[in-house]
């Protein structure tokens, strides 16, 4: 197989995109092979909105179903991709049917990284497709609504913020994306599930040799590392129990059925890889935002009650992620022949800025209506810690604006972001002492 590589780093056309890929599968039209490759988080820039060069391919004139060739190195397969490409859809309305339609696509094997390292156990419930993820579903879900996270979470959310932020106000400054939004959310994570505070540096080193790393050797080891100790931790909480949520899970059952080996470490393994780093991005990309449109900043602070519509807003327009779906049947769809198997990627950066469902798109809104956005993905396997997610971005822009003054990024600082779930190692911010 050989694909060239775009030509420009922001194309703005198919042109720009189209590529050779002798390989292709026959029924995938030739017009349709484009090299999507720009669109994947890998190449950053120094835009206030980061994904705009991304904008044009949910217009009227793109095809609704792109083709896109593998990735080189072969590893895309275990998040969901193909090592045969995968069509990709850009449009709002493909997109939703893609996340909404169980009867044509799967979510089966999604994110089982496991499989690297000969692990057979699915990534409960993400890897599973109704019927069978409805009941894992619904037993998770008791653990994270809204009243759970009102009753339980938010008072530890409120705990660490105030702790974080004392520590940091005085100094007028904080490296946000290091010292502040890679640590909080994950604070509240291992809280919540009852992990030892100690294995903080470890979590973060394993989570990103597996997400982040690309080496192979080193996915591996992290691998082993982290379900070694998961194991280790579940055999734990089953002899001595808790009110924390992997003890829930270790001693919970679906309709009196108690979970097996392989079911206890498929929950705690997916919320594990799940809880790490998604909050984080987007707190470095928000905070990345309102320090380039300072405005944003000074109407929050006058108008505290948009903060929720903002949280949707800064959701919408920092969709760090692009899940994956695979067909489970032969159909045709908007004149192109889908075959059984093939693999579809949703590129929410595109579909969040559909002028066809969003109007003024690529406008910060915080007061608009019906802001149904991807970033948090659709359908039955919606982000399953969506509602904790919303509940830590509320109260941090709640909490910041109270005891923060305006910020700004710090002088000579790079602001250069990689517009997905790598996101932002650093981002230096400033404000006056008063």
């Amino acid at each position: 197989m050989s694909a060239s590589t775009a030509t420009a780093p922001h194309p703005k056309s198919l042109d720009d995109i189209r590529v050779d890929f002798p390989d292709a599968p026959s029924h995938v039209p030739k017009d349709r092979i484009v090299d999507l490759s720009w669109t994947m988080g890998g190449v950053p820039n120094d835009q206030v909105d980061p994904y705009e060069h991304m904008g044009w391919l949910a217009g009227q004139n793109i095809p609704r179903l792109l083709f896109n060739p593998p990735a080189a190195g072969g590893l895309g397969a275990i998040a969901g991709g193909s090592a045969t490409g995968n069509w990709v859809v850009t449009h709002y309305e493909d997109i939703d049917r893609v996340y909404c339609d169980n009867e044509h696509f799967s979510n089966k094997g999604t994110a089982e990284f496991q499989r690297l390292i000969g692990e057979t156990f699915p990534s409960i419930p993400l890897g599973l497709d109704p019927p069978e993820h409805t009941p894992y579903r619904m037993f998770l879900t008791q653990f994270l609504g809204p009243a759970t996270i009102t009753r339980v979470m938010e008072p530890m959310i409120r705990e660490v913020l105030d702790e974080m932020i004392g520590e940091i106000e005085d100094k007028g400054e904080v490296d946000m994306a290091w010292d502040f939004a890679r640590v909080f959310p994950v604070r509240i994570f291992m809280g919540m599930m009852g992990f030892p505070k100690e294995m903080f540096d470890d979590f973060l080193e394993w989570e990103w040799n597996i997400l982040h790393s690309g080496s192979l050797e080193k996915m591996q080891w992290a691998l082993r590392s982290v379900l070694d100790f998961l194991r280790g931790f579940i055999a734990e909480k089953e002899k001595n129990p808790d009110q924390f949520l992997t003890s829930s899970i270790v001693h919970g059952d679906i309709k009196g059925r108690k979970f097996t080996d392989d079911e206890k470490i498929g929950m705690v393994w997916f919320l594990w890889l799940g809880g790490l780093d998604t909050v984080a991005a987007t707190i470095a990309q928000m905070f990345r935002r309102m320090a380039l449109q300072p405005e944003i900043q000074t109407r929050l602070r006058d108008n505290p009650e948009l903060i929720n519509g903002a949280v949707e807003e800064f959701l919408r327009t920092q969709p760090i992620l692009s899940s994956a779906r695979r067909a489970i049947k032969d159909f045709e769809w908007h004149g192109v022949q889908v075959k059984a198997g093939d693999s579809f990627s949703c590129l929410n950066p595109a579909g969040n800025f559909d002028p066809a469902r969003f109007e003024n798109p690529r406008e910060f809104d915080p007061t608009r209506k019906g802001n149904r956005h991807f970033t948090l993905v659709g359908g039955v396997h919606s982000c399953l810690g969506g509602h904790l997610a919303r509940r830590e971005l509320r109260l941090l822009l709640d909490e910041w604006f109270k005891r923060i003054p305006e910020f700004r990024a710090k002088p000579g600082s790079d602001t250069s972001v990689f517009p997905g779930l790598l996101s932002i190692r650093n981002l230096p911010l400033v404000w006056d002492v008063k």
